[in-house]
């Protein structure tokens, strides 16, 4: 049995089919029924035609069963359609109603409905235009990163998702363990992590950084692309504490070769989004964001502009704009100025390297004058930075240097001090969120909405 999709790019008409999906919408006249009928392989529905005039009893009985979102088998023969917008349509003499979808209780109507309330309904949502259409752009997008890479020689490594290691230094991690904490504060004892299942304090990664580093350095370029997690209280459109990260590592690279690959990989997913999704970008052009098309193709036609944080800063503070947060040497610049930045001083997408050190985290290279690292953010018109990366820092002494600055005890991080003992090379790497490329791609604000099931403060429900 074919799906839609391949029935609406075969056109072949004349054929007997049978096709099967959900009823999205039924109409009737005095002449006809007209079922839309989708099974989410694509975002367009398959048109089936009942003739009043020809439908049997049986037929008039089962069709009175379809209502919005049964599951349906129909039967008839392909023809060229009349109606615009549809190259053809089926002509159907039969109906099967698979699975009934009672219309009084039934969640999902023709009608529209708020992206909050179809946050509470997580498990009915990819129903919905906007949600199915995101989950097939999720889908798209995690094939063009495998193939990015894997079409440049990169390998790709399963990093762990539990750690004892915190990658960022910031804290914000989720605990796991076997012990039962409510009873030993009972008693009144201290924790003793030596009995817990790994003998030690463990967490749910931020990042699969500090692991994928040690592939880089035995297989050359390298990457991960898997779930991480934050325990950070921030109940945003931006944030999430469960989320996908994409990860490269590359040895005997430097902040140049990393900018390049940066630059190379985010053109490669907007052009596959461009070129491949046609029909749900159009969607989200003309539904979620008006001229999404027309920036997405701006920026992967143009060469990224480098400059300084340095020269970024004084840009910022010559401009004198009413910013909510006043821009000065040593601030960490925020979403308004990134934005700002790309949309105004550069109009397109821009690279800022060499960031105070203060502000990055310890495995970063610092340059020669002691106050900055080879850092380098990728912004982008509308959301700002899109990608986080740096040269790493391969000089043993400098790097204990840095953990011990950044408040971390270098015994902790033993296996990873071992790579700049061992053989250490020069290498880079970066960042990208997955769901923030997923909102920059199909124009949906909210970060909750092109995740299946997202987690965030108080939200754990499905």
């Amino acid at each position: 049995m074919k799906d839609i999709k391949a029935i609406l790019a075969e056109r072949s008409v004349g054929s007997a089919i049978t096709a099967k999906g959900w009823a999205r919408t039924k109409r009737s006249t005095k002449g006809a029924t007209f079922v839309e009928l989708y099974d989410g392989s694509c975002f367009s529905g398959l048109q089936c035609v009942f003739d009043s005039g020809a439908a049997s009893p049986g037929l008039e009985a089962a069709l009175a069963r379809v209502t919005t979102g049964a599951a349906l088998a129909v039967s008839g023969v392909l023809v060229d359609s009349p109606a615009a917008g549809q190259p053809v349509e089926l002509k159907a003499s039969a109906v099967e109603v698979i699975g009934e979808c009672p219309a009084d209780s039934y969640p999902l109507q023709k009608k529209a409905h708020s992206l909050e309330f179809l946050r509470e309904i997580a498990h009915l949502r990819p129903r919905t235009n906007t949600i199915g259409a995101a989950a097939r752009m999720r889908d798209e997008m995690a094939y063009a990163v495998h193939t990015f890479f894997h079409d440049r020689g990169f390998r790709y490594v399963h990093t762990p998702l539990i750690t004892a290691s915190d990658c960022e230094g910031a804290g914000e991690m989720f605990q796991v363990t076997t012990l039962d904490l409510d009873a030993i504060a009972k008693r009144g004892e201290p924790v003793d992590y030596a009995k817990d299942f790994f003998g030690k304090k463990a967490f749910l990664s931020v990042s699969g950084q500090l692991n994928v580093e040690t592939y880089a350095m035995a297989l050359g370029k390298t990457y991960t692309f898997g779930p991480t997690f934050r325990a950070e209280n921030s109940n945003t459109t931006r944030h999430l504490a469960e989320f996908w990260m994409i990860e490269p590592e590359f040895a005997f690279a430097e902040l140049a070769d990393d900018m390049e690959l940066a630059e190379d990989f985010v053109k490669h997913l907007l052009g596959w989004a461009l070129d491949r999704c046609g029909d749900d970008m159009a969607f989200f052009d003309k539904r979620v964001q008006p001229g999404l098309i027309g920036m997405l193709d701006g920026v992967r036609s143009k060469r990224f502009a480098h400059m300084t944080y340095t020269d970024a800063i004084a840009e910022l503070e010559r401009r004198k704009e009413p910013f909510e947060f006043k821009p000065y040497w040593g601030c960490d610049l925020q979403t308004e100025h990134e934005r700002y930045l790309s949309e105004t001083v550069v109009g397109g997408p821009v690279i800022v390297t060499d960031y105070p050190r203060e502000l990055k985290a310890f495995y970063m290279r610092l340059n020669d004058d002691g106050k900055t690292v080879r850092a380098m953010d990728v912004l982008v018109p509308r959301i700002g930075e899109i990608i986080g990366g740096s040269e790493r820092e391969y000089r043993y002494d400098v790097l204990v240097e840095n953990m011990r600055a950044k408040g971390l005890r270098p015994e902790d991080y033993w296996w990873y001090l071992d790579l700049r003992r061992f053989g250490s090379a020069p290498h880079a790497g970066f960042g990208l969120g997955f769901e923030r490329l997923l909102r920059y791609v199909t124009g949906i604000e909210n970060i909750r909405d092109v995740i299946p099931f997202p987690r965030a403060v108080k939200q754990a429900d499905f």
